[in-house]
């Protein structure tokens, strides 16, 4: 994949805003599933300054590292694919996870998290990696990075449900220390 502009990751910051948090800051509504109107996001978005056309959004969706949005089979409507703070059903389906997954946070909040589990915070899910290093960028973002591995297999045979995301991200809604493996 190539790298993205610089514009297409800002615009890609501000689709992550608008399509997970804020459909308001583009002067646009999300119907319930989280689905946005191509042609209303695109000229919200421009209504805000930014230069933005189908050619561009469809660029940005398609060449996005994280493959965070998704167009339905027509192109017509647009979403993104978890990490929504903003409650929408993105309908997702109960799926089997690996036998472990890995968590990526800061060392800064990693005591919390050994005392209360690793919580939604803001957001609908907990988001989880069904890979170490996929889970290490992620706790880069945050300040010096910790991987928790979690025993997802007992998760579920303890009946906590989980759901893949379509650009492969596992969600559910808590994870308690108790099935923390290591760190």
């Amino acid at each position: 994949m190539k790298k993205a502009s610089n514009e297409d990751v800002r615009l890609g910051r501000f689709l992550s805003l608008v399509l997970r948090h804020n459909p308001q800051a583009a002067g646009i509504t999300l119907d319930q599933h989280g689905w946005a109107d191509v042609e209303a996001l695109i000229q919200g978005v421009r209504k805000t300054g930014r230069s933005i056309d189908r050619v561009t959004l469809e660029r940005i969706v398609r060449e996005n590292d994280k493959q965070r949005y998704i167009f339905n089979d027509t192109h017509t409507k647009i979403r993104a694919n978890q990490g929504h703070s903003i409650q929408v059903d993105i309908e997702l389906r109960e799926a089997e996870p690996p036998q472990v997954l890995y968590h990526g946070t800061s060392t800064r909040a990693y005591p919390s998290i050994l005392q209360e589990g690793i919580r939604k915070m803001s957001r609908q899910y907990v988001h989880l990696s069904a890979d170490f290093q996929t889970a290490m960028s992620v706790g880069k973002r945050h300040g010096v990075p910790i991987v928790i591995t979690i025993d997802a297999a007992a998760m579920r045979k303890d009946k906590i449900s989980f759901f893949l995301s379509e650009n492969g991200v596992w969600l559910c809604g808590h994870v308690p220390p108790d099935y923390f493996l290591s760190t």
